[in-house]
């Protein structure tokens, strides 16, 4: 009958070939939802290729939009390592944007840009790191499932950002705003510089460098050698005298810090201001796809977020074509490719028995052949 084995030994190709079947899957979808819909499906990939990828400004975009994944995607492989799933980077996301512009507005012109921009770094890692404490420590020592705290503490952080911008009279808002309130722009010393005539910016940069950084910490340091420990096992884990409370609060602060580096990013180099509508666009949740996808290799990170920002980025350029192809269909391809990626690990770690297969999986253990 049919069912699935384990895999005794996984072959290296199935980690690059079940993303890339997960993605062609999530396109089929995608062009059959098309198709029902009027809708030429070869015809809006082309326009979504060549919008993101085809032309410098259009690749540029796509760069400014892989900017937040890179981080949130960061920031979810950093948690998703130790089995500790922060399901929060949206809200932490938020919160780093909160405390950049702030930090931004207080200090004015007193400071030198550079200094300015330094500043705004930590504050924005510093919101993200505050925003998931209470959750790290819940997590920590009374069990509490951080999937629901940072999951419901994502509403706090849209409400409480919504109502700083529209509905009060907050340091963040523009006093000169009338009927259409928005946020204060931020001093010209605090912004991020760009690459000439596009909208790339210094967020890109340190966005590669938190790569970096997040490789080195977790191949080349004793931290990362905790972390793989209490990955695989947390008895095991306790067993070798790893602080496994501390540990936990650790990781999930800096998943956090990674989350709220986004958000000051976006505001530095992107909206140049506290804007609601620029960051709820869902770059946190997207930040799970990409690490999904990235199969929490750092490097992988880079190369999945460009993708996801070039579907993100082609979304408006559909609304050119004559039969109005609606900007939703990139919300759904990055829904679709999150499921097929989630459920095709399953693949990874388990082979398909077809019913007319005779005996047992070429690669199963001598336990699991005797028992076939």
């Amino acid at each position: 009958m049919l069912g699935l084995e384990r895999r005794s030994d996984v072959p290296a190709w199935i980690y690059v070939a079940v993303p890339v079947i997960a993605v062609l899957l999530a396109l089929a979808v995608g062009a059959v939802f098309l198709v029902f819909t009027g809708h030429d499906p070869l015809t809006v990939y082309r326009v979504m290729i060549q919008a993101s990828f085809a032309s410098t400004f259009g690749f540029a975009d796509t760069l400014v939009s892989a900017t937040p994944l890179i981080l949130t995607g960061l920031a979810a492989l950093v948690s998703f390592r130790v089995k500790l799933w922060n399901i929060g980077a949206e809200g932490q996301l938020y919160i780093g944007a909160v405390c950049a512009s702030g930090i931004a507005l207080l200090i004015g012109e007193s400071l030198p840009g550079w200094a300015n921009i330094l500043m705004m770094l930590a504050a924005g890692a510093f919101g993200g790191m505050l925003f998931i404490l209470i959750p790290a420590i819940a997590r920590a020592w009374l069990r509490t499932n951080e999937i629901i705290t940072t999951l419901l503490l994502n509403s706090v952080a849209l409400l409480f950002i919504n109502w700083l911008i529209f509905g009060s009279r907050s340091f963040w808002r523009d006093p000169a705003a009338g009927q259409f309130p928005q946020g204060l722009r931020i001093p010209d010393e605090a912004y991020f510089p760009r690459w000439g005539a596009t909208r790339v910016h210094l967020g890109l940069v340190i966005a590669l460098l938190a790569v970096v950084a997040i490789w080195f910490v977790l191949n080349r340091t004793r931290f990362g050698f905790r972390m793989k420990i209490l990955g695989d096992s947390e008895s095991a884990a306790r067993y070798a005298g790893v602080p496994v409370r501390l540990m936990v609060v650790a990781v999930l602060l800096l998943s956090g810090a990674l989350a709220g580096l986004a958000g000051a990013a976006d505001v530095g180099g992107f909206s140049r201001r506290l804007d609601p509508n620029s960051l709820a666009i869902g770059m946190g949740y997207a930040g799970i796809i990409v690490a999904a996808l990235s199969r929490l290799n750092p490097g992988s990170v880079i190369l999945v977020a460009i993708m996801l920002g070039g579907v993100r980025n082609a979304g408006t350029a559909l609304q050119s074509l004559p039969e109005r192809v609606p900007m939703e269909i990139a919300v759904m391809l990055e829904g679709a490719i999150l499921l097929f990626a989630l459920g095709s690990e399953v693949l990874v770690r388990y082979r398909i028995h077809w019913p007319w297969s005779k005996g047992p999986a070429l690669d199963a253990s001598p336990e699991e052949a005797e028992a076939t």
